[in-house]
């Protein structure tokens, strides 16, 4: 009768030979027999691991790994991978820790960078930043690492050392409209006239898993309701409306009852994956909200932004657009972040934009448009701190 044990290690070095020919799926069935044949061998396992972290297999990796760390809690190597595998599954926490555990100092800058991108995401700043000082040490050069250094520091409200950070990114080739522009939201820079169309992208595509649980739940936000109460109340129907910066539909979903077509534009895939499968929307779109306008020759009755001017600071293209797109008795409805202290807008620390009541106004005025009605009323809550807006609606 032939050995188990042998029979393992056939099985095992067939998996090796397939991993490394890259053939991954007979590299996962060879290891997945020797392990059958000799269960708990933590060798067999790590390489099972490897494969199946190759084949994006995360929670079968991460089972793995965390049977080795039980047998071998010495095992620096499988806490990074386990570390890696917490990371692809959202678990922030758990990720960083399993990272901190296990990368030597000396370990690949990139690495570092993952640990203090995870550090961010489960709220832990401080240890974010010590591991993003690690990169800096071990790369001083590295564009990357200085610009998520200055987000940090924005964050932790250390602005002048934000803005120095951001510098060096800049200096050391980092991305110069996206540098620029976090420079700028720290009191560093000329205000830019918009969000960088691929910062929004990112920012949503990631966001929108989580979009409505944390806008509506955790910020309270009441943008979308606020905005559309008004138009509801009046009873007025308009055949065609126009939903800019549509998100998940928030608004279209209160919109529904008022029109007989609604188009949603958006630069978010995900979020409009989310609209879509609401199944309100006539046509729906991917663009940028200025170029989107400026391309569009349809005229609509309505035009809706609810909390998307908070990534564009110059107004006055978009009032341009909607002026020449708004039927005769149409509505062009909005919402803006409120300035108190002066100017036209600006962006803020947070990466968004307020714009004051007279640049809406004079827009306004500029455009030919007559207010129909404007008022100030929370957008959301920014722990615990009501944010105002005004509510505008033009025609």
């Amino acid at each position: 009768m032939t050995d188990p044990l042998a029979q393992a290690r056939e099985q095992f070095l067939r998996g090796v030979a397939a991993f490394e020919a890259g053939d991954d799926l007979a590299a996962r069935a060879a290891f997945v027999a020797a392990l059958t044949l000799a269960p708990g061998r933590p060798s067999v396992m790590a390489n099972l691991a490897t494969t199946l972290l190759r084949l994006r297999d995360f929670a079968a990796a991460r089972e793995l790994l965390l049977e080795i760390a039980a047998v071998e809690p010495d095992n620096r190597e499988a806490r990074v991978q386990l570390g890696l595998c917490e990371e692809a599954l959202g678990h922030w926490a758990a990720a960083a820790a399993a990272l901190e555990s296990g990368l030597p100092a000396t370990a690949s800058p990139e690495l570092w960078l993952v640990c203090s991108h995870c550090h961010g995401r489960a709220g832990n700043l401080p240890a974010a930043l010590a591991a993003i000082n690690r990169v800096l040490a071990l790369l001083p050069e590295h564009a990357e690492a200085w610009s998520t250094r200055g987000g940090l520091l924005r964050e932790l409200g250390r602005l002048p050392e934000a803005a120095d950070a951001y510098r060096r990114a800049l200096a050391h080739g980092g991305d110069p409209e996206l540098n620029r522009y976090y420079l700028a939201a720290v009191g560093g820079d000329a205000q830019p006239a918009t969000t960088p169309s691929h910062y929004v992208q990112a920012l949503f595509d990631d966001y929108a898993p989580d979009f409505q649980q944390h806008l509506v739940d955790g910020l309270r936000y009441q943008g979308h309701r606020r905005l559309i109460k008004p138009l509801l109340q009046a009873g007025r129907r308009y055949p065609a409306a126009v939903d800019l910066g549509c998100g998940t539909g928030l608004c279209g979903e209160l919109l529904r009852p008022l029109v007989d077509a609604i188009d949603g534009i958006d630069l978010s895939a995900a979020m409009l994956e989310q609209a879509r499968g609401r199944g309100i929307y006539r046509h729906l779109e991917r663009h940028e909200l200025n170029a989107y306008l400026a391309a569009r020759t349809t005229p609509a009755d309505l035009f809706v932004a609810a909390d998307v001017f908070g990534y564009i600071g110059d107004l006055a293209p978009a009032f341009a657009a909607v002026r020449r797109l708004l039927r005769a008795g149409g509505c062009f409805a909005f919402t803006v972040e409120q300035l108190l202290d002066g100017g036209d807008y600006t962006l803020q620390p947070c990466l968004r934009y307020r714009h004051s009541e007279d640049y809406v106004r004079r827009l306004a005025a500029q455009h030919g448009f007559t207010i129909r009605e404007l008022a100030v009323d929370t957008l959301r809550h920014d722990q615990e701190t009501p944010i105002p807006a005004l509510y505008v609606y033009l025609a």
